[in-house]
């Protein structure tokens, strides 16, 4: 079975990649943004690398940040990826958006308070903020989808829906600067939508004061 869930998987990650490469588009030129992707231990491979790779051909500054620095296994193959620097490295500030692959990470990122803090700063200086499948998960915790649209993988539609979000099963949202989306065959949508997202906001000014909201961390 082991075998088998190899094979699976090495097939897998390239097909997504050809089909992300395969949907033509005008070219973006996301030459001076800087971008933050979220994972841990448990990461989907290609949620992460497909947007990773995406952003990077277009010029994107892409920084992998985590709970800690150092190598991380994902989920569904023996795809690894390198934490570059951990949440207590690294801010807001710093970046224009942040993404949020799925797979089974963000059940782990949403228990550590760092965590959740660093994605909630990113809402109050109204960067974007993008997650996939499970990826959501981390900005209920963080207190931003209620009243939102918003979709993402099956498995989380009640939890959504418990939260206050206007659930849609589509392929992609974005409502405001969050950006939210399904599953590995809406990686096309959810790439452009980041750059869409990216080219046209403009982000709060740094030296704004931040009024920082009470967080639950019960899931809603």
């Amino acid at each position: 079975m082991r075998i088998i869930a190899l094979l699976v998987a090495l097939f897998a990650l390239p097909a997504l990649m050809v089909l992300a490469a395969g949907h033509t588009e005008p070219a973006t030129d996301l030459s001076g943004k800087a971008v933050a992707i979220l994972i841990t231990e448990g990461f989907h491979d290609g949620e992460t690398i497909v947007p990773r790779d995406y952003l990077l051909e277009r010029g994107a500054a892409v920084t992998v940040i985590g709970p800690e620095t150092g190598t991380v296994t994902a989920y569904n193959s023996d795809v690894t990826v390198e934490i570059e620097k951990s949440v207590g490295e690294v801010s807001a500030a710093e970046f224009d958006a942040l993404v949020i692959p799925g797979g089974r990470a963000p059940a782990a990122l949403r228990e550590i308070p760092e965590v959740v803090e660093l994605v909630a700063s990113f809402a109050r200086k109204d960067k974007v903020i993008a997650a996939i499948c499970h990826g959501p998960q981390v900005m209920i915790t963080a207190g931003l989808l209620e009243g939102k649209q918003a979709t993402g993988v099956g498995g989380i539609k009640d939890e959504l829906l418990e939260c206050g979000a206007d659930f849609q099963d589509v392929p992609v949202i974005r409502d405001g600067n969050l950006i939210t989306s399904r599953v590995p065959g809406d990686l096309p949508e959810f790439n452009r939508t980041i750059a869409e997202a990216l080219i046209e906001v403009e982000p709060k000014a740094e030296d704004a004061p931040e009024k920082k909201p009470a967080h639950r961390h019960d899931g809603c």
